[in-house]
């Protein structure tokens, strides 16, 4: 299962994410007494969710009012949190919450210059970010979103400048800006503030991977989350839950010609490469300049491996530089390992197969090679037998799956 949550439109704020996911089916009820149960050690409040609609898009609202300017420190947010109980808090989603607040106090932490022992939340109410941290949490981990694959889109920052305590400050706020440093954004389209600090804390929390475009998806379910803001466009977050079709992944492709390298060598590189992360080698025949005869070593690797295997490649060739093809968009399919016994002369054996599938179906199943090999050998029987036995096993062991 996979989940996406979608600020490019109009951000990302507390109330934002709640209501997207409430408008997935949650009971309002629940929601609002576990948001007002924490916040109201804080302060006074109030909190109604309703639909409204955001130029034509209907969506649903947390409106949240509260009477709360006063200041506490992060820690002593933290210890208030830890000593109330609510039936409906588990464990998993307290430390969702003190994930969230962590982040915050670490980037008001990193703005000021100072210690998390020193931070205290200025800005919103503490019984606001309570009500929204609290409640984000709680209706994420109920919609089971904790586990699945979870991608966040490039977040809509807006422009111009908002007023604070600090004076009048550009837009993204300092917080905002530090915890999204590592996160693909864009300014605009409006001079408002569409993504708060809280809002922020909870997409970096959430999310285990960003990506510029939606992955492939079925039986999708959609819900929106209003903003409080009168946009010339629809104010909403959007936030999907579907079936992955086919996985997607980035990759990068690293690229040399050689041709005063020996055949050897390029076998033994081949494992190295493998040894230090690679995904994929190839050595491919080529003509190199003044018709020389060589190789062309390609090499498919993770953005982050690409320094290593670079080089490890100059180090074990000689070339004099790599050519490196980044983000390349791969579809692929999800993968499984199972294992399976097998029949081999009256002896029972383990070999394990690797399966794809796009959603539930069954696409390949391929015996691994390593595991394969070792019962040929040791058997006595060719490798062509083993595998043909380790597929029939498997699809005996499908019936059962």
């Amino acid at each position: 299962m996979t989940v996406i949550i979608d600020p490019q439109n109009s951000g990302i704020s507390g109330n934002m994410v709640i209501g997207a996911l409430v408008d997935h089916g949650l009971k309002t009820e629940v929601v609002i007494d576990v948001m007002e149960y924490y916040a109201s050690y804080f302060g006074d409040i109030k909190v109604e969710i309703r639909k409204v609609r955001k130029s034509g898009i209907s969506a649903s609202f947390v409106d949240v009012k509260c009477h709360d300017n006063a200041s506490i420190k992060y820690t002593e947010l933290i210890e208030v949190l830890e000593s109330i109980k609510h039936s409906a808090i588990t464990p998993d989603i307290m430390n969702l919450s003190k994930n969230v607040f962590n982040t915050l106090a670490e980037a008001e932490a990193c703005v000021h210059g100072t210690t998390l022992e020193e931070i205290h939340f200025h800005e919103v109410g503490a019984a606001d970010a309570v009500a929204d941290v609290i409640g984000a949490a709680y209706s994420f981990h109920k919609l089971g979103m904790d586990n699945k694959m979870v991608y966040g889109m490039p977040v809509a920052l807006g422009g111009g400048r908002i007023k604070s305590i600090h004076g009048m400050l550009s837009v993204p706020a300092p917080a905002t800006i530090e915890i999204l440093k590592n996160i693909p954004v864009f300014g605009g389209p409006v001079n408002k503030e569409l993504t708060t600090p809280t809002g922020a804390a909870l997409l970096v929390n959430m999310v285990n991977k960003f990506t510029n475009y939606y992955p492939l998806l079925t039986n999708k379910k959609i819900g929106y989350g209003a903003g409080k803001m009168e946009l010339k466009f629809p104010n909403v977050l959007r936030i999907l839950d579907g079936n992955p079709e086919i996985e997607t992944d980035h990759v990068s492709i690293l690229e040399t010609n050689v041709d005063n390298v020996t055949g050897e060598i390029m076998g033994h590189i081949f494992n190295v490469l493998l040894q230090y992360g690679a995904r994929d080698v190839s050595v491919i025949p080529t003509t190199t300049k003044k018709n020389r005869p060589g190789y062309l070593l390609r090499v498919i690797a993770k953005p982050m491996d690409c320094d290593t295997l670079s080089e490890v490649i100059i180090r074990e060739t000689g070339t004099l530089g790599v050519r490196v093809i980044p983000y390349v968009h791969r579809n692929i399919t999800s993968r499984k390992i199972i294992p399976v016994q097998v029949d081999i002369s009256g002896k029972k054996v383990q070999i394990r197969i690797k399966v794809g599938m796009i959603g539930n179906e069954i696409i390949s199943v391929k015996p691994e090679y390593e595991d394969a090999r070792k019962v040929s050998e040791e058997n006595g029987i060719s490798l062509k037998d083993v595998m043909n036995a380790a597929n029939e096993a498997f699809m005996e062991k499908s019936k059962y799956l």
